[in-house]
């Protein structure tokens, strides 16, 4: 009986996506739902019994969530019209500072308020920055630029891409991993 309430209390809802895939994964979106990524021909029993064996992980990426959300900084109307400003302003400036470092070119420069990116880079080579970038420290705003300007070299992330982006930072990884950080403060 205890057995049974215990795996009844263990259920997840989750969405299931089904795809030409070879593996099962899990997913916990920002919201707290969850995805259940599932190769086409795999049972419903076992994509239940993965989605139940990982029921603690998914409680703990929920906890982590909720404590990221509680601990985010919340932004008024007044600090977002003036960070939108602030970004028109100084990330066109840096990028086309990079761009002639790096000897690379770019299209259209377009800031916007992304909720889990904070850069991008077009096939066509237009950028995306988010707005929020202004109110890192400078060398992380600097640390995203470069990384963009590098995918105008390489459209991917191998091992050539990082060598684009050390060869301009070399401190690239600190930099990077205290965006991971920092980010977590601007949900």
């Amino acid at each position: 009986m205890e057995k049974m309430k215990k795996e009844q209390e263990r259920k997840l809802e989750y969405e299931l996506i089904r795809s030409n895939r070879k593996s099962l994964a899990l997913q916990v979106k920002e919201d707290g739902s969850v995805i259940v990524r599932a190769p086409l021909r795999i049972t419903e029993r076992r994509i239940e019994t993965f989605a139940a064996d990982h029921w603690e992980w998914v409680e703990k990426q929920k906890q982590r969530i909720s404590r990221q959300r509680e601990n985010a900084r919340r932004i008024t109307g007044e600090e977002r019209q003036e960070g939108f400003q602030k970004a028109k302003e100084i990330i066109p400036r840096r990028t086309a500072y990079f761009a002639a470092r790096m000897g690379v070119s770019y299209g259209r420069i377009t800031i916007r308020e992304q909720k889990t990116r904070w850069g991008s880079c077009s096939q066509k080579g237009n950028l995306n920055f988010n707005w929020k970038l202004v109110l890192m420290p400078p060398e992380l705003l600097d640390y995203v630029v470069v990384h963009e300007l590098a995918h105008r070299k390489e459209m991917n992330h191998s091992p050539s891409f990082w060598a684009v982006v050390e060869k301009e930072l070399p401190d690239y990884r600190k930099r990077r991993e205290e965006l991971k950080i920092r980010g977590r403060e601007f949900i």
